[in-house]
């Protein structure tokens, strides 16, 4: 599986961005689908995820309630959904396909796309 992280880029504080992760390969729908990050300095984290069938979505405390994952099979895509984005949401996004609910060892990772969120 191929991935290629989409949707960063420059936004104000309680702004709002979609990030996009197009999937290569007939294997997407046997994958559950995270979207990870990573701050200056700091360890990459889980933000969200999502099962394979899209029925089940996990999140950290950090974006709950702020950000929405979501899969579209039909179209080998996962996207996230930022809302009321805040400087600490700054880092590179990464998306990742997962075996079974494996977030802490993703099988493939995407290129990473930027976030960063003005105060």
């Amino acid at each position: 599986v191929q991935l290629q992280a989409s949707g960063g880029g420059l936004v104000q504080a309680g702004g709002s961005l979609r990030l996009s992760c197009a999937a290569s390969g007939r294997t997407f729908i046997t994958y559950a689908m995270g979207w990870f990050r990573q701050a200056p300095g700091k360890e990459r984290e889980f933000v969200a995820g999502i099962g394979w069938g899209g029925g089940r979505a996990y999140y950290a405390d950090s974006s709950k309630g702020r950000f929405t994952i979501s899969r579209d099979n039909g179209k080998n895509t996962v996207f996230l959904e930022m809302n009321s984005l805040k400087p600490e949401d700054t880092a590179v996004y990464y998306c990742a396909a997962v075996r079974g609910s494996a977030w802490s060892n993703p099988e493939y990772w995407g290129q990473g796309t930027q976030v960063t969120v003005s105060s």
